[in-house]
């Protein structure tokens, strides 16, 4: 029932949206979710976390271990501080740590710390050269650095091993966008057609891109398809992240801050898409005062005489 109202009132949020003729004033009542609160479940595991680290008795590959578990139920509950400590901790009993790695160059790119990003996801693929993630975050990583050619090279190399995910589709977009911009919708178009399952929710987000679907309509699938509060917490953070992009390619600041800060409203800490979206911020907020004209200095008081 909950949930049925949830939907209800989404669906009537994206009703008024869609009569909204500017994106300025599209964004003043968009569609949202309850935001993602710890569970109780996910609460009592970390209390039973922190009574195993009190014993005495566990090795340092156990203890590594349980770093790692905690670490990422921290991570989970957006305590990424307290992530980060578990992480080193637990890389500290036992290097050889691949996934660790990963997560900690993901950190690393949220911080704007991309040297370091690159040699935590080259750790990790020496660990293990058939990781699932860390060929993308380096090559998202490698985009946020502004090396586009590189990016391009792991996030194409990435799309190749499965043609059929969406977001491996829409990420090389975007890299694409920054490399030939005149170019790039019609690769995008040739990889959506390539694609063999058009199922997965993202290819929502890529017809969104093709002008394929209208925004309101996007909107409203979201809210009608959506079964849950999670379910739609989860692709409204997806949508709110890659319509951000889209505006701010095309230099509207005002709409993109705020799809921005919408990514971040659902709480949906472990999602790329949210991760990102505060390196994203800063990087609209950069652009926006170096776009702003510099007044010249006022010339100095004549003095009477």
């Amino acid at each position: 029932m909950i949930a049925n109202r949830i939907k209800l009132t989404c669906l009537a949020l994206v009703l008024i949206l869609s009569g909204c003729s500017s994106p300025q004033s599209q964004w003043t009542q968009p569609p949202m979710a309850v935001p993602f609160q710890p569970t109780i479940q996910q609460q009592i595991q970390l209390a039973r976390i922190d009574q195993l680290l009190k014993r005495d008795d566990l090795d340092n590959q156990t203890l590594a271990q349980v770093y790692y578990e905690r670490g990422l139920l921290h991570d989970s509950l957006g305590l990424r501080d307290l992530a980060r400590l578990d992480f080193n901790q637990s890389l500290s009993l036992k290097p050889d740590q691949p996934d660790v790695f990963n997560i900690l160059g993901v950190y690393f790119t949220q911080g704007a710390h991309f040297d370091a990003a690159y040699e935590a996801f080259d750790s990790t693929l020496e660990l293990n050269v058939r990781h699932p993630f860390a060929q993308r975050n380096r090559g998202i990583a490698l985009y946020y650095g502004g090396r586009y050619e590189l990016a391009f090279d792991d996030l194409n190399a990435h799309y190749q091993h499965n043609i059929n995910d969406p977001y491996r589709v829409i990420w090389l977009y975007i890299v694409e966008l920054e490399q030939d911009s005149e170019t790039a919708t019609e690769k995008l178009r040739n990889r959506y057609d390539a694609a063999i399952d058009h199922q997965d929710w993202g290819w929502q987000i890529v017809r969104l891109y093709l002008n394929d679907v209208s925004e309101s309509e996007f909107l409203r699938q979201i809210a009608t398809e959506s079964e849950d509060n999670d379910v739609l917490a989860e692709r409204l953070t997806e949508a709110y992240f890659y319509l951000g992009k889209r505006y701010h390619s095309n230099k509207d600041f005002s709409s993109a801050l705020m799809l921005y800060k919408l990514t971040l409203s659902a709480n949906v800490y472990e999602f790329v898409e949210h991760r990102f979206a505060l390196l994203e911020l800063n990087r609209l907020m950069t652009e926006v005062s170096l776009s702003q004209p510099v007044e010249p200095p006022a010339p100095p008081a004549q003095e009477e005489v």
